[in-house]
């Protein structure tokens, strides 16, 4: 392919004003049509580890998976794909944690194409942005933090893994920090074991730990924090995403914990350090990375109910995570109580938050739990299993966590549907899906009167 018809793959990519679609409808259509050709470059001979073609379903499942950063797998990545299918989810990865339209912009820069409004106004809605003034800047500060970060964390996990598999070592450190940093989840270690056998091991836990909740926080806190560095000065944004994050993150560890102290099926009979470790680290995983260092299926009933919890509330607007996003549960318990102290503002931080926020947060509450509560019937109904474990199923799907109790590998071609449906939505959004769905909005010109109704 030459430089001219790169050009102008490139911008019939972004110049979507003639197809008069809205930017949801673009958002949802371009993840659409990269599981779609990632899926199809699964199916060859090439990207199967044993010559055999991976069944069209189960490569779009992968793929979904892969661009919604999910990281649930029905098919085991390290030992069913060959290097060329691992570097082509790995690319999945990649695009689906970047965005799509965070890719577009960064073909359309190395080619000199000037950015126009209308992908301007796409991208204000991929990064989840309030106005498009610098989303073009942001994007370019996006990738090359995105690059630094995984450099960083896989160089330390390459030198780790090094001291055990030699150059394989090396491949491994790189592979796994990119899907870490991307909250996705997938591992190259085989019979769906993540890094169970790095339990108490404090360098991976640490560095994948910290790739996750960099992944998870979103670019614009990372940049507020790189150039303000002092908490008074952060954006109220920011405030309540590391807030937010700090307080889910030491209550996850506290309940996991104090449930999980005496099975020994899961940290029992680890050392002090190692139910830390175990415990502090699969409270941070479920907030959309998909990794686990002990069994999943042999946790109690009330963790794996606390853990669905944490994944659907997820990571943070903007970043590589799902879920409806820490800030809407900030926001929601703000209006809760100003409700209680009989307040008529919300206020956060001494800032005062604006009902149309306010709606948005209920609306997508509604939205996402009406999502779940839709796709765990449909699984209920098409799987054989208790139905917590279906609840987890889904909702990991959802909030796109990627943590599975085992009935990921068993499903049935309707479960999988169901599934790949749920990551679809989780990724791009309950509300973005919703609206790409929708007629064109229409600004009404008649206004009702006020009417009352009795709630409570």
């Amino acid at each position: 392919m030459n430089d001219v018809t790169l050009r102008e793959n490139v911008d019939n990519l972004l110049d979507m004003s003639r197809w008069k679609l809205t930017p949801y409808q673009i958002l949802a259509l371009g993840f659409a049509g990269l599981i779609l050709v990632g899926a199809l470059l699964l199916t060859t001979p090439a990207a199967s580890a044993t010559g055999e073609r991976v069944s069209f379903l189960d490569a779009l499942f992968t793929a979904t998976s892969a661009v919604c950063v999910t990281g649930l797998a029905v098919v085991d990545t390290g030992t069913r794909f060959s290097l060329f299918g691992q570097t082509v989810i790995l690319g999945l990865i990649q695009a689906g944690g970047l965005g799509i339209m965070t890719m577009a912009t960064l073909m359309a820069l190395l080619m000199g194409k000037r950015i126009q409004l209308r992908e301007r106004l796409v991208m204000q809605e991929a990064l989840n942005q309030l106005t498009i003034a610098g989303v073009v800047r942001l994007t370019q500060y996006i990738i090359k933090a995105t690059l630094l970060i995984e450099f960083v964390g896989g160089t330390l996990l390459a030198f780790h893994w090094y001291e055990d598999m030699g150059a394989k070592g090396i491949y491994f450190g790189y592979w796994h920090a990119v899907s870490a940093f991307c909250n996705a989840g997938f591992d190259l270690f085989g019979g769906g074991r993540s890094l169970t056998g790095y339990v108490d091991d404090v360098t991976v836990n640490l560095v994948v730990s910290s790739l996750i909740i960099l992944g998870s926080i979103g670019f614009v806190v990372i940049a507020d924090v790189w150039e303000k560095r002092r908490f008074r000065a952060f954006s109220l944004h920011t405030k309540v995403v590391l807030v937010a994050t700090a307080f889910l993150t030491i209550l996850g560890m506290l309940v996991i914990l104090l449930i999980e102290w005496d099975n020994p099926a899961t940290i029992q009979n680890l050392s002090l350090k190692g139910k830390l470790l175990a415990s502090y680290f699969q409270s941070v995983s479920p907030r959309s990375a998909g990794y686990n260092t002990i069994s999943i299926a042999n946790m109690e009933n009330a963790t794996l109910f606390f853990i669905v919890i944490l994944m659907f509330i997820g990571a943070s607007p903007g970043s590589t995570g799902g879920g409806i996003k820490i800030t809407t549960v900030g926001i929601l318990v703000a209006a809760i109580g100003a409700l209680i102290r009989g307040k008529e503002d919300v206020e956060m931080f001494e800032r005062q938050i604006p009902k149309t926020i306010v709606y948005k947060a209920f609306a997508l509450v509604f939205i996402a739990s009406a999502m779940v509560i839709f796709s765990t019937m449909m699984l209920s109904l098409s799987e054989e299993a208790p139905f917590l474990q279906i609840l987890f199923e889904v909702v990991s799907a959802f909030g796109t966590a990627g943590l599975t109790t085992g009935l990921t590998a068993s499903l049935t071609a309707s479960g999988k549907f169901w599934i790949i449906l749920t990551m679809f939505a989780g990724r791009v959004g309950p509300v973005t899906l919703v609206l790409a769905l929708a007629m064109r909005q229409r600004r009404t010109v008649v206004q009702y009167p006020e009417g009352k109704v009795i709630i409570g």
